[in-house]
């Protein structure tokens, strides 16, 4: 499973803003489990800057990670930037191939 990195940013003034963070986690998270159940949720934080939470998790491929970010976006009041990620054990063993 390749590891993934979801930033998002909330829309301002969207209709759905109004929905309490909780709530709309369990919906999210309750879509995700539902259309892409292979998904590994790791870690979810809230931010201070550009982009409200970091979402860490883990999919079969790149196709299910562009899934999770449309079904976050579905809910029309945020937008994502989503990114695989390498651990750094991982890239490390890249790096030493090279030289």
């Amino acid at each position: 499973m390749q590891t993934f990195v979801m930033l998002t940013r909330l829309v301002r003034g969207a209709p759905e803003a109004g929905i309490s963070p909780a709530e709309l986690e369990g919906e999210v998270m309750r879509r995700i489990e539902a259309e892409c159940p292979e998904v590994e949720w790791v870690c979810s934080y809230a931010l201070l800057g550009p982009a409200d939470y970091l979402d860490l998790f883990r999919a079969p491929d790149c196709e299910t990670a562009m899934k999770v970010a449309l079904i976050v976006r579905s809910f029309g009041h945020a937008s994502t930037e989503t990114w695989p990620a390498t651990e750094w054990s991982r890239f490390k063993a890249f790096a030493r191939s090279l030289v």
